[in-house]
C-alpha cells in the first residue's frame, strides 16, 4: 500500500496559524515547496532540515499537485 501525503501532512489551528506542515513538525509545506520552486534538490533540503525524508518531500508535491487539481463547481 503506497503512502499518501494525508500520512505525512496535516493542518491544525493552534500551529502555524492552521498551515499544512510535515506532522510533528513545525515545518509548512510551502516552505518545502517553496525550496523546490527555487532549485533546491531533495538532498539540500534534509540537509537543512535533518527531520525531514525524501517521504515528507513527495507528500509535498503530492498535496500541492491535489491542490491544483481542485475543481470549483460552478
Amino acid at each position: 500500500m503506497n503512502a499518501t501525503w494525508q500520512d505525512h501532512i496535516e493542518s491544525t489551528p493552534n500551529v502555524l496559524r492552521g498551515k499544512p506542515r510535515i506532522k510533528g513538525t513545525r515545518i509548512p509545506v510551502s516552505l518545502i515547496l517553496g525550496y523546490l520552486a527555487a532549485g533546491r534538490g531533495t538532498d539540500e533540503i534534509i540537509a537543512e532540515f535533518p527531520d525531514l525524508q525524501r517521504e515528507h518531500i513527495a507528500a509535498c508535491l503530492d498535496y500541492a499537485r491535489d491542490l491544483a487539481e481542485f475543481e470549483v463547481a460552478v
